[in-house]
């Protein structure tokens, strides 16, 4: 069987298209259509007209690409920019008049139980105690367990883009010893609780997912997309550190330009 996902991000809308014939899903096929809603929705307010147009023309898209490629019609959801949105019925209202695609939203917390539930089906049991950070423009979601599904789950006002919003948004590049005080100050705040839980826990293996996490493994030295699915990729802390330092040094252009 050949299925399709689409998932609208803060920053794109991707289509993965996949044969789930028993086993594990392998992608056949996937694109991207690049939005910025994040950019054009501070959190907290609608969804413009002129962003709801553009995604209406990513999702109808992707949709039609799913059908040339021999998927059925597309399962699209759309994550914490719409899922926060004052109008996000009538966003979805009007994406499914418009496309024919049914698009939805997920509470943080079923979005984090999902995301983990693959990542143990990909891992496996070996992995043992899993914990899953899975960053996004608009929130993080954090999970951890020991079985198929998570015993813990939370979703985070910590996205990259609302932090961006909320606490680099004054013009200053880089950012003053200030700004990034307050931003440290209200991420360790907000990750205080389900980081003690996930610590009293003792996870065995740490997994990120997310397109942020695979850049960071990316400037950590992790194997590029090319080498396949399969190949391990490790981040450590320790060149995570080394990683931060060097994009804190660069302007905002210089970060644009990175690959």
């Amino acid at each position: 069987m050949r299925t399709s996902v689409v998932d609208v991000g803060s920053n794109t809308v991707r289509l993965m298209v996949a044969d789930a014939e028993g086993g594990v899903p392998l992608p056949v096929h996937t694109a991207k259509w690049r939005l910025r809603l994040s950019e054009q929705v501070r959190p907290g307010d609608p969804v413009p007209e002129e962003a709801v147009e553009r995604l209406v023309g990513a999702v109808a898209d992707a949709s039609r690409t799913a059908d040339r490629w021999g998927a059925s019609g597309p399962l699209a959801f759309a994550t914490a920019v719409v899922r926060a949105a004052p109008n996000r019925r009538e966003v979805l209202r009007t994406v499914q008049a418009r496309t024919g695609v049914p698009l939805c939203t997920l509470p943080g917390e079923v979005e984090a139980e999902l995301t983990f539930l693959a990542a143990r089906r990909w891992m496996g049991w070996r992995s043992g105690p899993l914990a899953l950070l899975d960053i996004g423009g608009g929130s993080l979601e954090v999970a951890f367990g020991r079985g198929r599904l998570p015993g813990f789950v939370a979703s985070l006002p910590l996205g990259a883009a609302r932090l961006t919003h909320e606490f680099l948004a004054g013009g200053r590049d880089p950012a003053s010893p200030e700004q990034v005080k307050a931003l440290r100050r209200r991420v360790r705040h907000q990750l205080r609780d389900a980081a003690a839980r996930i610590r009293w826990e003792g996870p065995r293996t740490a997994v990120a997912t997310s397109r942020t996490f695979q850049q960071l493994g990316r400037l950590c030295g992790a194997p590029p997309g090319r080498y396949g699915p399969f190949t391990e990729r490790r981040m450590r802390c320790s060149d995570l550190g080394d990683a931060v330092g060097r994009l804190a040094a660069l302007s905002a252009a210089e970060r644009a330009r990175l690959p």
